[in-house]
């Protein structure tokens, strides 16, 4: 085990690396010099105090205005009140019982001060935050660790504050920097002027200045970019070397007799990724193709092509949706655009078709019996269902090709499981209806090819969107409903979208009485008052679809057909919901994000989004979707209590200013951290990206993919460098490495 690798207590005892480990998931030497500071304070340059967000672990440079000493009343014990101010806002720091601290919190100091930002009186506290004062004498520690350069402020928790971090990280740096090795090959180096990574590191920890910063930051930021597409080069050296059948679309078969009769003419982009695809087909290694689009450009369309390809060359296909809902809906649609091509050696069918066969986990014995007799003899060429594809009794006679549809909603576990059901390696296509900017996607998804759909096929509608601020204006919601009222008088439908289901199982007497217990208590404990103060702040609980549905059949859409749409509901309980709102038999459906992806109601126009700020910006622009698919406008309005100029109403505002989903995706991402968006379900490395940035290094991502697979070709296993092979190692625990192998 190498020093980078020992465990924490070694280096700062027991006690602290429990903290560290538990608060930071901080447990090795090396995790504690690869947690790098989230920003950098100058002595003098004070905090923004106006950007706080509540509920934030905060650590603020900020100087004392006000120190008062307040008495209970009636009681015994005190409260000592202290403004710290940024020379604009001010922020109030509060200590129960510790009237002492007086002597050394005194007007006109600064300091650092840690702790959790809560609101009382509509005023933002800390309560008894840790702190460190800067002004005291010169031989404190604090004062010889930050003078003369930049302080860092590191990401902390509530019993480690940044300032403790940083003489932890200190004493690592001092005992182990000569232990550090280098991964990068000097050429690399060399190429891109990058300093060592010992000297990345002390630069990091200890800048003196902002371009000491910069030059660190400009390595460690290679580090990452480098080795992730390292591992990704290898993954896809890997998989270029598996075998494959080709599978080619034979001349007036399948694929030729649908395309004659499709009422419609493909866009260029569909014929141009239909293109690729069937290149990737017709070729002995495994296609891995991520296919992405716009809501409704026709990426279902384009994967039944490849699979009637697949078809047509003797093999069979399968389409994995991550929902009951969702698989229903692609079965029906592929059958309906299919016609008698879909029943293959039944009676009526074409002598061209092929048996499409659906499989979900609440099936009845006799219909799921049929569907597995299908796929094992080969009648059915065409497989859709859920999670219940995978499960061992499930056979093929020659699975050619799996597409995976919404694929972040599966484990990669799961995908390779059905991939597995092949005698070799399937071809892979994997959709996404959440457009991915170009570097993510590398990243992300960078072990596979991507094809990009970004034009919406003639005829669809334009939707229009619209915030509507429900507590400033409570006519704006009476005229959303009116609006609703007016396209289902048009003979259109409507759904009505909200974040929580509302059947829960109610608070138990237990709980009830833990809660009044509580706030007795806190009557006679005036810190816990502060907190019920906060708690007071809080916002209602989300809105529900069982509770909306009563209250709007019974209210403003009464009158209405008005039904609901949950995943809780029993499945064929779902199912005949979908189909009667899909027959327009029901004009309103109050639903959750269980209608998000691939339901295609051509009919619906209109969507109201409940508590539209508690859903993300791309989940927005994909329930949106679910409106203006037929020849009438769509009409979506954003329904929510936040007040303008707040980040939740600039998050709605931005998905009414634009229909572009892949500019959505940016804000997304910015608003949601990339670590998110890299975690392990999806990227199957590391998820924490600390220096670069998948959105603004795009150059270094480009150059490092290159480097990555240049490097791959001529040392595929990496024996001729070893400090890269070990950091690969140590980024790809073993489930990781999984991963990657799985695909």
């Amino acid at each position: 085990m190498g020093a980078l690798d020992e465990p924490l207590t070694k280096l700062v005892g027991d006690r602290t690396a429990k903290v560290l480990a538990d608060s930071l998931k901080l447990r090795t030497v090396g995790d504690l010099l690869h947690h790098y500071p989230r920003r950098y304070v100058e002595r003098g340059q004070l905090t923004s105090l106006d950007e706080l967000e509540i509920d934030e672990h905060v650590t603020v440079l900020a100087r004392i205005e006000k120190v008062t000493l307040i008495p209970f009343r009636g009681r015994k014990g005190d409260r000592l009140e202290v403004v710290v101010t940024d020379g604009r806002s001010r922020l109030s720091l509060v200590f129960f019982n510790q009237g002492w601290r007086q002597k050394e919190l005194k007007a006109g100091a600064q300091g650092l001060f840690a702790g959790k930002v809560g609101v009382f009186n509509r005023t933002r506290q800390l309560v008894s935050p840790d702190y460190q004062l800067l002004d005291e004498d010169a031989g404190s520690d604090a004062a010889r660790q930050f003078a003369g350069r930049l302080i860092p402020v590191y990401g902390a928790s509530a019993q480690m504050p940044s300032w403790k971090l940083s003489i932890c990280i200190e004493t690592a740096l001092t005992k182990h920097l000569g232990d550090v090795g280098e991964p990068l090959p000097a050429e690399l180096r060399e190429r891109h002027d990058l300093i060592p990574l010992p000297e990345a590191l002390e630069l990091i920890h200890r800048p003196r200045t902002q371009a000491d910063r910069e030059r660190a930051q400009s390595r460690l930021r290679w580090d990452e970019a480098f080795v992730l597409q390292v591992a990704l080069a290898q993954r896809r050296a890997a998989d270029s070397a598996l075998p494959a059948k080709p599978r080619k679309a034979r001349e007036g078969g399948l694929l030729d007799a649908f395309d004659a009769r499709l009422p419609f003419t493909l866009t260029e982009g569909q014929r141009k990724v239909s293109a690729e695809i069937a290149a990737d087909l017709a070729t002995e290694h495994p296609m891995h193709r991520l296919l992405q689009g716009e809501v409704g450009s026709g990426k279902t369309l384009v994967a039944l092509r490849a699979m009637l390809a697949v078809v047509d060359a003797g093999g069979q296909a399968v389409l994995l949706a991550p929902t009951e809902v969702l698989a229903q809906q692609h079965h029906r649609s592929i059958v309906e655009m299919m016609g008698d091509l879909a029943e293959g050696g039944m009676l009526g069918g074409s002598d061209l078709g092929t048996r499409v066969v659906l499989l979900t986990g609440s099936m009845g014995v006799p219909a799921r019996r049929q569907a597995l007799l299908d796929m094992a003899c080969g009648d059915a060429g065409i497989a859709i269902g859920t999670h219940a594809l995978i499960e061992d009794k499930v056979q093929f006679q020659d699975l050619g090709l799996v597409v995976v549809d919404e694929q972040h909603r599966f484990g990669v576990e799961q995908r390779d499981a059905l991939r597995a059901k092949g005698d070799q390696p399937p071809h892979l296509l994997v959709m996404t209806a959440t457009p991915i900017p170009r570097t993510v996607a590398m990243t992300v998804f960078g072990d596979l090819e991507t094809s990009v759909l970004d034009q919406l096929p003639a005829g669809r509608s334009p939707i229009s969107t619209h915030v509507v601020p429900a507590l400033e204006k409570p006519n704006f919601l009476t005229r959303a409903w009116e609006r609703v009222r007016e396209e289902v008088a048009k003979g259109h439908q409507a759904y009505v979208v909200c974040p929580r289901i509302g059947d829960e199982e109610p608070v138990a007497p237990a709980s009830r009485n833990e809660a009044k217990k509580k706030r007795k208590a806190a009557e006679e404990d005036f810190e816990d008052i502060a907190d019920i103060g906060a708690e007071s702040d809080e916002r209602r609980p989300p809105l529900s679809v069982v509770e909306t549905a009563e209250k709007l059949a019974e209210g403003p859409l009464s009158g209405l057909r008005v039904e609901i749409l949950h995943g809780r509901l029993a499945p064929e309980a779902k199912d005949e919901v979908m189909r009667r709102f899909s027959a327009g038999e029901v004009d309103v459906l109050v639903a959750t994000t269980v209608i998000e992806v691939g339901v295609n109601v051509p009919n619906s126009t209109a969507m109201v989004i409940m508590d539209a700020d508690r859903f993300g910006v791309s989940q927005l622009h994909q329930l949106r979707g679910r409106v203006g698919r037929g020849s009438a406008a769509g009409l979506c309005l954003l329904v929510s209590d936040m007040p303008g100029g707040s980040a939740a109403r600039a998050r709605l505002d931005a998905v009414a200013g634009t229909l572009d989903g892949f500019e959505l995706s940016r804000i997304d991402l910015e608003q949601r951290r990339e670590g998110d968006v890299l975690g392990q379900a999806q990227s199957g490395v590391k998820s924490s990206l600390k220096v670069l940035s998948v959105l603004e290094d795009e150059d270094v991502i480009l150059t490092a993919r290159t480097e990555a697979t240049r490097l791959v070709a001529e040392d595929p296993d990496l024996t001729a460098h070893p400090e890269l092979r070990t950091v690969l190692e140590s980024l790809l625990d073993e489930d990781r490495a999984a991963y990657m192998e799985k695909g």
